[in-house]
């Protein structure tokens, strides 16, 4: 009866050791490293799998996940129930802008682990301390624009300036976080002055369609007007070449003339004068004229074989 009870006792001591030693077996997920702490001090990293470490006090295991990429929500919550809804929180989200105006902003911010062990044992919150470094840097940015500049064009430089300025933050925490990525989900003038907003975005768009009109009729009036002035100028030198030509033919004919004249002055003289008579008489009536003062019309010889009659 002694050894029974010996027995047992001896059986719940190794049932008690197997336990106590089981207790430092632990499992590391494919997304995640373990950080063992030995008496509260790092010692070494494990990655995924099955391992053991010793016993706690002794040994403890702190698991990190390291792939998973993480977010952070500023001006607005995605709510798990119901499923995809969405809520907003204007009291993160309003901004003053550089110009005394009020925005809606509402943007979210993507990181990972980049150091597990800096992560795992400098920060009593990773995520609070993101969260307030992306939020104060956000209303930074948008305290340095105007309204407009802010609903508009500068979304996007507002997104990268932000996504710089919060990873140089970080690093200066030294907490091993990477920034991904910032984007601004919406950007929205408040509630109460979102029709006066609409009213100034229609003015402006209109602005821009009149815009784009007068700049297509103006590229389309340019190069016609071009093309009209270069066909002008075409003709222009194409009559100017024509009056040169014509001139110079004048001139030439004129010098042979005058090399015929001062061969033979009379001769020359005769002979122009009979053609430009010709010419001339040739287009009127013929009249003689007689000594005493009456005038005989001759028969109109050119109506008769058919000339103009004059």
């Amino acid at each position: 009866m002694k050894n029974l009870t010996k027995y047992i006792y001896i059986l719940i001591v190794v049932i008690i050791i197997i336990i106590y030693v089981s207790m430092g077996i632990y499992q590391v997920d494919a997304s995640e490293v373990g950080l063992v702490k030995r008496f509260g001090r790092y010692v070494r990293t494990t990655g995924p799998g099955i391992h053991f470490h010793l016993p706690p006090p002794i040994e403890s295991v702190t698991k990190v996940d390291v792939r998973t990429l993480r977010k952070i929500e500023i001006g607005f919550r995605t709510e798990s129930v119901p499923k995809f809804s969405y809520r907003e929180v204007e009291q993160e989200a309003l901004m003053m802008t550089g110009d005394n105006n009020f925005a809606l902003v509402e943007a979210v911010i993507q990181y990972r682990v980049k150091d597990p062990v800096k992560y795992a044992f400098s920060l009593y919150s990773p995520y609070q301390t993101v969260k307030f470094a992306m939020e104060s840097v956000l209303r930074e940015r948008v305290a340095q624009r105007g309204i407009d500049a802010v609903l508009t064009t500068d979304r996007d430089v507002i997104a990268i300036e932000s996504k710089e300025k919060v990873q140089r933050i970080l690093d200066e925490y030294d907490i091993g976080i990477k920034v991904e990525n910032v984007k601004l989900q919406d950007v929205s003038p408040p509630n109460e002055v979102i029709d006066a907003f609409d009213d100034v975005n229609s003015a402006r768009q209109d602005k821009e369609k009149y815009i784009n009109e007068a700049l297509k009729y103006q590229n389309d009036m340019i190069p016609k007007a071009q093309g009209e002035a270069q066909e002008i100028l075409n003709e222009a030198m194409a009559y100017k070449q024509e009056v040169i030509l014509k001139a110079q033919g004048d001139v030439a004919r004129f010098l042979k003339i005058y090399e015929k004249y001062k061969l033979s002055p009379e001769i020359t003289k005769k002979r122009y004068y009979i053609e430009t008579m010709e010419e001339v008489l040739s287009k009127v009536k013929k009249v003689i004229l007689f000594e005493g003062g009456e005038t005989l019309k001759f028969l109109d010889i050119q109506k008769i074989i058919g000339g103009d009659g004059k």
